[in-house]
């Protein structure tokens, strides 16, 4: 069993719920049930599936749930980018989110990379 709150990117990951709250506090409370809803499932996603992975018995659990984590990210960074399309969030708001989404994203696909057996050689 890892320690999730030892992982960087798990801490990364909430810093990026806390930026996701915020960031949507401000979307219109028609969304509400929809897609300001969507994005803050998503983003709490990520480091409960880290967190939830590393309290597995084995590597392959916590591969099985860094890749529900990467789905969570991938749908948050496509959700990030219909909130521009509609103009429920600026560009420039936005990018910062999806430059902190694809660091995660990296991280979380080193982190498979390290414990995949095959993939260590």
């Amino acid at each position: 069993m890892k320690i999730h709150k030892d992982l960087f990117v798990w801490q990364k990951s909430i810093a990026l719920v806390k930026v996701i709250y915020e960031a949507t506090a401000s979307y219109p409370h028609a969304e509400q049930f929809g897609l300001t809803s969507q994005i803050r499932r998503s983003a709490v996603s990520i480091p409960s599936n880290i967190a939830e992975g590393c309290g597995r018995n084995s590597d392959k659990e916590l591969i099985q749930f860094l890749y529900i984590a990467l789905g969570s990210a991938s749908e948050l960074e496509t959700q990030i980018i219909i909130s521009v399309e509609l103009g429920l969030l600026e560009k420039q708001n936005a990018d910062l989110i999806l430059i902190s989404i694809n660091e995660i994203i990296r991280m979380v696909s080193s982190l498979i990379k390290s414990l995949k057996p095959e993939l260590k050689k």
